[in-house]
């Protein structure tokens, strides 16, 4: 009979091991599972944006024989730059069109015609002119940016000969695009324009350097703001500040401060810097001003973390040398605990650099073509030249959208590896 009662337990145990081991297996596949899902997700994500994105870093040009007359461009006098500066470059292009494509007699025709040059070819004209004035009435060649809807039109050609997308091309427009093609006039190169160039209208003369130069400055203000003053902060708030309810209050305050979501920080930004202070709207500085105070919760918090993970016994044994305890804090726990704040102060400038609300909230969207040159100059920033082009009409701000985020997320991946790089390379184990 007892014999029958340990085997009955002996079972049950087993029985209950099976169930457990049988719910670990499958709370293990749950995790990989969910683990997959993401990475899938991931790939998703990025195989869309760089097959969207990936065309933008090309761009089509043209070959044009242009003759520079000194009647078409009225100009009298080569040395004088306010006539280069002012002669009318696209009649020439225009000229050059028609001697290529004299079939082109009508009015519509004509004027469909000039469409295939972008309006920026002008500008390389010019140039070339205040260059080598001696270029005057003579006839050269140069490589033209072509209007978007034609290279959008020649990046979706098939190699053998297959139709693109013609878009807003007529039967007129696309026989012209195949006549360069087949001359061997037409080709892609890197399209430097989209790094060199600030915002445009045109598609084709959109570049991101203005939008680069926006972010720079505000999180360079950011940067120079939230880093001191969150880690004086932190050192105050954990090693000297008295243990009672009012820090406890300003800790449960930066603790939901660092929760709350980033628009909050541009309307009060906009009530504050520009409401109150009267600053001007659209600047690096007010922007840098904005960001500094969503940023700061997060430096803070993980500031304090760094400096809780140093070891009591470096504090005691300072002590015992005889240090003070701003010798103990400024010569001990800064330096050992520095890791841990530059890995949070540059979590912190990164999430700050991929928002657009509060931005959006002090007037950063305005369309701004002149690359800023401080921060007290008319700007935008990366995200907000993202969230201009994804709403634009033309086909060809989608792989410019697509293009800038790829830019945006190297920008953040770099700055989350160099966090992870500066942690591994400057901490110390004990």
């Amino acid at each position: 009979m007892k014999q029958s009662s340990n085997n009955s337990t002996l079972d049950k145990v087993n029985q209950s091991l099976a169930r457990r081991y049988r719910a670990e297996k499958r709370f293990k596949a749950y995790g990989i599972a969910a683990i997959l899902f993401g990475i899938t997700c991931l790939i998703v994500l990025f195989t869309d944006i760089i097959g969207k994105g990936h065309s933008a870093f090309f761009q089509t040009y043209v070959y044009l024989e242009v003759t520079m007359d000194s009647e078409q461009l009225y100009i009298n006098d080569p040395s004088d730059p306010q006539q280069i500066a002012a002669a009318d470059y696209q009649g020439v292009i225009k000229a050059a069109l028609r001697e290529r494509f004299p079939e082109a007699s009508s009015r519509r025709d004509r004027r469909a015609l000039y469409a295939l040059v972008s309006n920026g070819a002008g500008f390389k004209l010019r140039g070339q002119l205040e260059a080598d004035p001696t270029l005057l009435n003579q006839t050269i060649g140069l490589w033209m940016l072509v209007d978007d809807d034609v290279d959008t039109y020649y990046k979706s050609r098939g190699e053998d000969g297959e139709s693109g997308f013609d878009g807003r091309l007529n039967e007129k427009q696309i026989g012209w695009v195949e006549s360069f093609i087949a001359d061997g006039y037409m080709e892609s190169r890197f399209n430097t324009t989209f790094f060199t160039s600030g915002d445009s209208r045109e598609p084709e003369q959109a570049g991101i350097l203005g939008a680069m130069a926006g972010s720079l400055f505000t999180l360079l203000v950011t940067i120079l703001l939230s880093f001191p003053i969150g880690v004086a902060a932190a050192v105050y708030l954990e090693e000297y500040a008295p243990r009672n309810r009012f820090t406890e209050f300003i800790e449960i305050n930066i603790n939901n401060l660092a929760a709350v979501p980033s628009i909050i920080f541009g309307l009060l930004g906009l009530s504050i810097f520009i409401g109150f202070f009267e600053m001007h709207r659209s600047i690096p500085l007010v922007g840098g001003l904005v960001l500094t105070l969503m940023t700061l919760p997060t430096i803070i918090i993980s500031s304090r973390a760094a400096m809780k993970a140093v070891p009591p016994s470096i504090r005691d044994a300072a002590y015992g040398l005889g240090a003070s305890k701003m010798q103990v804090v400024i010569h001990h726990v800064i330096p050992l605990a520095m890791p841990g704040m530059l890995t949070g102060a540059i979590i912190g400038i990164a999430q700050a650099l991929g928002e657009t609300a509060p931005l959006l909230m002090i007037g950063m969207v305005a369309f701004v073509v002149d690359i800023p040159g401080g921060v007290t100059d008319p700007a935008t920033a990366l995200p907000v030249q993202i969230f201009l082009w994804s709403d634009s009409p033309e086909r060809a701000f989608v792989e410019r959208t697509s293009a800038a985020i790829m830019v945006l997320l190297a920008v953040l991946i770099s700055m989350n590896t160099l966090a992870v790089w500066l942690r591994k390379r400057l901490e110390r184990r004990w």
